[in-house]
């Protein structure tokens, strides 16, 4: 089982990083190389706990649609997502935050399983987490643009 583990320092508060982790507009504005869009679910502002989205996007040259469910939400330190539909076997997506003197240190932990068994981790290996990290790191990239330049205010609201 593949793991993909990523570490960004972004200098915002906490609860603006959180939040635009949730934001489900912000997660269409950091995959639009793969036209991802909401099909079903949460359509539009903060993932809740318990709450669903289903993302049709193109990944290595195939449109999919991949259902996913917050199952934690602890309020500025922790909330994750799992598949409940989707290509791989199955995922569970982790996202932690934690105060440091330099703002918010944001940790992606992505574990997961390639459908198709022995082929699926051939697959695996020669491109698919690689492809996955690129995937993550863009993303990470701009939620940390949006947090840092004040571009946040145009997708969460400062309650």
């Amino acid at each position: 089982m593949p793991i993909i583990k990523l570490t960004s320092v972004i200098d915002a508060p906490i609860e603006v990083v959180f939040d635009l982790s949730r934001s489900i507009e912000l997660h269409l504005a950091s995959t639009e190389e793969t036209n991802e869009r909401v099909v079903a679910g949460r359509a539009s502002g903060l993932i809740e706990l318990g709450e669903t989205v289903t993302w049709r996007a193109k990944h290595l040259g195939v449109y999919q649609n991949l259902t996913s469910v917050i199952t934690v939400c602890q309020r500025h330190s922790h909330f994750a997502d799992e598949m409940v539909k989707g290509a791989f076997k199955r995922f569970r997506h982790d996202h932690y935050f934690s105060v440091t003197p330099a703002g918010t240190t944001m940790v992606d932990t992505f574990d997961y399983t390639a459908p198709l068994g022995v082929f699926g981790r051939l697959v695996d290996q020669l491109f698919l987490k690689k492809y996955m990290t690129r995937f993550l790191e863009q993303r990470n990239r701009c939620i940390q643009e949006y947090a840092e330049s004040g571009k946040w205010k145009s997708v969460i609201s400062a309650d």
